[in-house]
């Protein structure tokens, strides 16, 4: 797995002194430094396995400030951005509604349903909190959209992630493919359930 960010994320910092994180919806105004941050941490995630190539097709794709201006502007998606200082740390990103996925629709128990479909934090922010203050206000968020459960695809490699996911509460209920470049990823599902709202 490489660790360095992509020559497309050249303006995300290297070297963040991370103080206490905030977490706020993202609005147009943040497309492109949270494509940045998105650009980079993807990369972080991904498997020792995954080309270069692959990843720059999939940052393209489905990372591109274009893209994520589409995201922060469709009413079925929440983008929630971690920042600290004016600086942006990390993201997440909720999908409200019944996955379009035949496998996911056939393993998740809990509905409605909201997909955790992003959730990445630059390096410098780990152990800060901020991937927790994320998860926290993803589920107030999917929460508040009266959903039952919230569920994630992680990389079945990415052992770290699958640490963090199940002290976040969610637990692995079944298996999915992941396209990345025209090449399938085998993903874990895995699903949390919410308390309702007091």
């Amino acid at each position: 797995m490489s660790t360095g960010p992509t020559d497309s994320t050249a303006s995300v910092p290297v070297s963040v002194p991370v103080s206490r994180a905030t977490v706020r919806p993202a609005g147009a105004a943040d497309v492109s430094p949270v494509a940045a941050v998105a650009a980079a941490t993807f990369e972080l995630a991904c498997p020792p396995s995954m080309t270069r190539d692959r990843v720059e097709a999939f940052v393209d794709e489905v990372l591109s400030p274009e893209r994520f201006a589409d995201y922060v502007a469709d009413p079925t998606r929440q983008v929630l951005l971690a920042e600290t200082g004016g600086t942006v740390l990390g993201y997440a990103m909720l999908v409200r509604g019944e996955p379009s996925d035949d496998d996911v629709r056939a393993t998740i128990r809990l509905r409605p349903t909201v997909e955790l479909s992003k959730i990445y934090v630059l390096p410098q922010a780990h152990g800060t909190g901020a991937a927790a203050l994320l998860m926290a206000r993803a589920l107030e968020w999917a929460r508040a959209t009266g959903a039952a459960g919230v569920w994630l695809g992680v990389n079945q490699q990415n052992e770290r992630a699958q640490r963090f996911y199940g002290k976040s509460g969610f637990e692995r209920v079944g298996t999915k493919r992941f396209l990345v470049g025209g090449v399938y990823e085998d993903d874990y599902v895995m699903e949390r359930a919410l308390d309702p709202r007091p």
